[in-house]
């Protein structure tokens, strides 16, 4: 056997067995697992530290029917919602106790660009950081603290959980059920086509992480670039009512 397949074929087993220890979890732990990590990534600050991206790939590589991947799908989008919610409440609650704390003051300069893409964008802003690293953990607690309504806060955050929901669950499956099927033939390449999916997967993220950054950058930094719609502030940012 050429180094190539040898190879393929180590790696197959590595994967086969890890997505073997994923399953042997069972389809309810291993969807509580998916729903307690995105929960806990959207609110707060834990956002910065837990990896709930990567768990809810990891759970849906699990995935073997369509009743799996639904529910799978709607603890994810739900549980990311509910973390928003609780970081909303919090920023609405504490917010600039939290933003005096130690732990406020040494995330520094991010609550600045959060609060100026906050005024500026309003609702799109909301929507947008979801895809965004190190604001999509801020956002909810930032938001609190702005004059934005809690309903007008969900009807941005609801669809971009969607979107975020459909991505990785979608691509966890596809990467698991991909390689299974492929195990079963005994091919070689079974590992190569999945690291191949997962790493694209990610790289296309990254890009898309990497421009969405770069538009939020540009426009919290230049003041004289026009708004969106009349050129004026998001109605969402004015609205001084309670939750």
């Amino acid at each position: 056997m050429n180094p190539f397949d040898a190879f393929g074929v180590w790696l197959s087993q590595i994967i086969a067995w890890v997505l073997d220890v994923i399953v042997a979890i069972g389809p309810v732990w291993s969807t509580v697992a998916a729903g307690v990590g995105i929960f806990l990534e959207t609110t707060l600050f834990v956002g910065l530290v837990i990896p709930g991206d990567t768990i809810v790939v990891a759970a849906a590589t699990s995935v073997e029917d369509p009743i799996h991947y639904t529910v799978l799908l709607v603890v994810v989008i739900v549980c990311a919602l509910a973390g928003q919610s609780v970081g909303f409440l919090l920023g609405r609650w504490i917010g600039p106790a939290l933003r005096r704390s130690r732990l406020g003051r040494r995330i520094g300069p991010a609550w600045d660009r959060a609060a100026a893409y906050v005024e500026r964008r309003g609702g799109i802003a909301v929507f947008v950081s979801r895809f965004l690293p190190v604001l999509h953990a801020l956002m909810p607690v930032t938001v609190g603290m702005s004059p934005m309504r809690y309903r007008r806060f969900m009807l941005w955050a609801t669809p971009a959980a969607v979107i975020w929901g459909i991505a990785y669950v979608t691509a966890g499956t596809f990467a698991g059920i991909a390689f299974r099927e492929l195990l079963v033939d005994n091919l070689h390449y079974a590992g190569y086509v999945f690291a191949a999916a997962i790493t694209l997967f990610f790289v296309i993220v990254w890009i898309v992480k990497r421009r969405l950054s770069k538009t939020e950058a540009t426009e919290v930094s230049d003041p004289l670039a026009p708004a969106p719609g009349d050129g004026s502030m998001d109605p969402d940012v004015r609205d001084d009512e309670s939750v």
